[in-house]
């Protein structure tokens, strides 16, 4: 079996993946798997996921040549796919509407998510409220402060935000929370997950809804550069905006695949969120993955200045393209993401999201080191509106 061909029947990627879950589960996530399988080629389904996606949503998103940026590096060429201009402002809403006519078709009127940077609560909240549904959302609390903006973006649009004050009050606790919740109404529930972990056939689902990105720019590529890149570069924290990116390019072993963590305070200090450069393999969320864990195999806290990133697991298809060696990863700290972040905004007059800074940071790194003629394609996942008072606070200005 090929690395493009991943998940088998069962959902593993490799030795990752699977379904790790409480028997009361099994029956919504087999439900689910029936029911992606039936409608994921039937034509009404597509035909309606990619109206959306173009009138909803406005996609395609453009690619963009940072040329002043890359005049001013001296290397490599740097290309932006423009998901921060999607509806929603981030590449979340992918995902959420594909998932929402899947939950319309099953009958479900009632749909939950996780959040942590937010984006993919607003995604959730604004097609429940684009269908009609009525919608919960799950946040850390310590997001809920750090994300202020968008917990009101997302009750603006009618959903209830739940702050979740267990463990360390972030990505990890909410998505605990709302395994709970979808346990407890599983009937007329459908949880929307957000990125490509959890049980099969989440990785699977989330990753085929988010592979519109890549799609889009084995097209786009030819036509604006004259050639598909030499490196694709995406942040990953559970990693639906890499594997977006990604897996339409893996047939392509021409092009280098790049997954960039969280290094957060730096690798050495323990406060970082690279899962796969920090972790071992074990299972968290109904899959088994790589994670951030103790001696006794307990998850530990995670450090990141990007609210989205700050998971101590990733998915586990991504597991599997490190193992295989078909994508590298590597770290970006917060300062460095944090410089990019205000270089993109000064150069490029674009405010990135903190998980995309950490992206384009490789990018900045990598570009100086290779000829002006490579290629290097960013996604920009995210605009960064969500991110003005973590950036301001960390610069010492009161908003």
């Amino acid at each position: 079996m090929k690395t493009y061909d991943f998940p088998d029947a069962r959902g593993h990627f490799g030795p990752y993946g699977g379904v790790f879950v409480a028997e009361t589960l099994m029956h919504a996530l087999d439900e689910l798997r029936r029911n992606y399988e039936r409608y994921q080629n039937d034509p009404e389904f597509i035909a309606e996921f990619h109206y959306e996606l173009k009138h909803f949503v406005g996609r395609p998103s453009p690619v963009y040549h940072a040329k002043r940026w890359s005049e001013e590096l001296g290397g490599a060429q740097i290309w932006l796919k423009r998901e921060d201009l999607n509806h929603t402002g981030a590449h979340k809403v992918n995902n959420c509407i594909g998932q929402a006519l899947l939950a319309r078709r099953m009958g479900k009127q009632r749909v939950i998510a996780e959040t942590g940077a937010g984006q993919h609560g607003v995604a959730t909240a604004t097609v429940a409220a684009r269908y009609g549904m009525e919608c919960v959302v799950y946040m850390g609390s310590e997001d809920v402060k750090r994300q202020a903006a968008n917990v009101y973006r997302m009750k603006l649009l009618g959903a209830t935000v739940v702050p979740v004050e267990s463990g360390s009050r972030t990505l990890k606790d909410a998505l605990n929370e709302a395994m709970r919740d979808w346990v407890t109404n599983v009937e007329d529930t459908f949880y929307i997950i957000g990125t490509v972990a959890g049980p099969h056939p989440y990785p699977m689902l989330v990753r085929d809804f988010q592979t519109v990105i890549g799609k889009e720019c084995l097209v786009q590529m030819p036509e604006a550069a004259g050639r598909q890149p030499d490196v694709v570069i995406a942040a990953v924290g559970g990693g639906s905006n890499a594997m977006g990116i990604f897996h339409p390019y893996i047939p392509y072993d021409e092009v280098q695949l790049v997954g960039v963590e969280a290094a957060g305070e730096g690798m050495d200090t323990g406060r970082h969120a690279a899962s796969l450069a920090g972790g071992l393999p074990g299972v968290l969320h109904g899959n088994r993955t790589y994670v951030l864990q103790d001696e006794n195999g307990q998850i530990i806290d995670t450090h990141s200045i990007s609210a989205g990133l700050d998971y101590p697991g990733v998915g586990p298809e991504h597991a599997w393209l490190m193992d295989s060696g078909r994508a590298t990863y590597v770290g970006v700290t917060d300062e460095e993401a944090l410089a990019a972040f205000h270089s993109c905004c000064r150069i490029e007059g674009i405010i990135p999201a903190l998980e995309s800074s950490h992206a384009i940071a490789h990018a900045v790194r990598l570009a100086p080191t290779l000829p002006k003629d490579k290629i290097l394609l960013v996604n920009l996942s995210g605009r960064g509106d969500k991110d003005m008072h973590t950036v301001a606070e960390r610069s010492g200005i009161v908003l």
